[in-house]
């Protein structure tokens, strides 16, 4: 047995903070807490620059820079997922609809549990990355526990941000990291959701996907043994899947299209900053201080970038999977009336199922391999700016 619902604690737990779950009581709240944390976020960021603009170094601004774009994107994420709250109900309702299904079938039982394994599984690594980038983000600052009252000493923060109001004690500067890192680890924690969720339904698709191989087998098993009166049912119930499968995908493809548009263009470009804030840091006094504050937010940009790129190519290559099954079926043997609506099965398998960036380019291991590459040349002009 499996649970009935597709979504495990883990993942009901970070779609609530991140204001994304259908049915939350407090949705509202964390959608306003968000709004509110991370519009004041950036309104520090430009006060830190605005009152440093004769003094800010290259560092700092590509360290604000970063800030800037993290914070846009996942307020972005967000907005998407709250404006399209209807295609999430309807994906998820899909999702559950397949799930039901499968106790009444074997096969799609096993493939479902094996699923439900990798969705757990998923939800729990993504979640101690995001985890892991803020700890080693913001260890330094609040282990230094920098003294407040001493005016010789310059105040750090967790990020470069200041405040439109006096910090002139221990304990305000305590509770404010305190805030600070909190609002760190939920805004981390939001745009893993929305990663590990792109994740989810694409292993949701491949098991389907693998339940429609397995019954194309059995239909080559049952044209050998003789029983041509379970074929016609068979085909129908892999032409109903693969309908639902089809469009299940064109639904992931009108909820993340704009998100991944957006996740390219400032992954690019936060891929860059933070590689030239690594490679600045190496010979500096406190280089070890500073590749450890970057080192994991180094890798959760680049692991956003890959996800979204690894799920348009594992879609692609696994839909190709439908129309290799079908063709490898004796068909050939088939009553003709069978045999043709085999035919129109692999017919339509050709046309790949994709994931695309605002409908502007396919998401494929390429098209990270693109991402990588215009990073290192806008790295290489950053350094030689230097």
């Amino acid at each position: 047995m499996i649970r009935q619902d597709p979504l495990n604690r883990i993942m009901r737990f970070m779609l609530t903070l991140s204001g994304i779950l259908p049915g939350a009581s407090c949705v509202l709240f964390w959608r306003m807490y968000m709004i509110v944390s991370i519009t004041f976020g950036l309104y520090g960021i430009y006060l830190y620059i605005m009152n440093r603009i004769n003094t800010v170094t290259l560092w700092d601004l590509m360290e604000c820079l970063s800030f800037v774009l993290a914070h846009s994107k996942v307020i972005f994420k967000c907005l998407m997922f709250w404006i399209n709250q209807q295609k999430f109900l309807e994906i998820l309702a899909m999702m559950k609809e397949d799930w039901n299904d499968c106790a009444h079938d074997d096969i799609s039982l096993e493939e479902t549990a094996i699923k439900v394994k990798t969705y757990d599984r998923i939800a729990r690594v993504i979640l101690i990355l995001h985890t892991l980038s803020i700890v080693g983000f913001s260890s330094g600052v609040i282990f230094a526990n920098d003294d407040i009252t001493n005016n010789a000493t310059e105040v750090h923060f967790i990020t470069k941000i200041d405040f439109p109001f006096e910090i002139n004690t221990q304990r305000t500067y305590r509770l404010i990291l305190v805030i600070e890192s909190l609002a760190l680890f939920t805004f981390s924690w939001s745009t893993g959701t929305v990663n590990c969720m792109l994740l989810i339904l694409i292993m949701h698709i491949a098991g389907q996907i693998n339940i429609v191989r397995r019954w194309l087998t059995e239909l080559a098993f049952s044209e050998d043994t003789g029983k041509d009166k379970s074929i016609p049912i068979t085909l129908t119930k892999i032409i109903q899947k693969h309908k639902k499968i089809i469009c299940f995908s064109r639904k992931i493809q009108s909820l993340y299209m704009h998100i991944s548009l957006v996740q390219f263009l400032l992954n690019t470009i936060m891929i860059c900053a933070i590689a030239f804030l690594v490679v600045t840091a190496v010979g500096s006094p406190d280089a070890v201080k500073q590749i450890v504050k970057c080192f994991f937010f180094y890798v959760i940009t680049n692991l956003e970038a890959y996800i979204f790129c690894f799920a348009g190519e594992y879609l692609k290559n696994k839909s190709r999977e439908i129309g290799i099954a079908a063709y490898s079926t004796a068909w050939y043997n088939m009553k003709s009336k069978d045999s043709r609506v085999l035919l129109f099965v692999i017919l339509r398998s050709q046309k790949e199922l994709t994931l695309t960036a605002g409908n502007m380019m396919e998401l494929s291991l390429q098209s990270f391999t693109s991402i990588m590459n215009i990073s290192g040349s806008y790295l290489s002009v950053l350094l030689a700016m230097r």
